[in-house]
């Protein structure tokens, strides 16, 4: 039970460490516009990083995943709003897991 808390604070610091590092040795304004533009786009990528595994896997069967997937980006590249595209997803994932079983 003594191991846990010393994770824990192990994994505290190095977080703490990760926020404060950039603050202290970055004191003046960045300028560089390539900078700027990776840093501007860098939580979007971790962001689809951590979340596009999630979806081809988190029903079990990658293909019932795929598909819903699939059907997520064509009715988000045409406008569709995100309860639409959820619905519409979700439901092809259902309908998908009666076909493959």
């Amino acid at each position: 039970m003594d191991n846990i808390y010393k994770y824990i604070a192990i994994i505290g610091v190095i977080t703490y460490a990760t926020r404060t590092v950039p603050l202290i040795l970055m004191r003046r304004q960045i300028r560089s516009k390539f900078i700027k533009s990776f840093l501007h786009y860098v939580p979007f990528a971790v962001l689809a990083s951590m979340t596009f595994p999630s979806i081809l896997y988190s029903t079990g069967n990658f293909y019932t995943g795929l598909f819903g997937l699939i059907v997520g980006i064509i009715l988000a590249y045409f406008n569709r709003g995100l309860m639409t595209v959820a619905t519409f997803s979700v439901f092809i994932v259902y309908a998908t897991s009666f076909i493959a079983s």
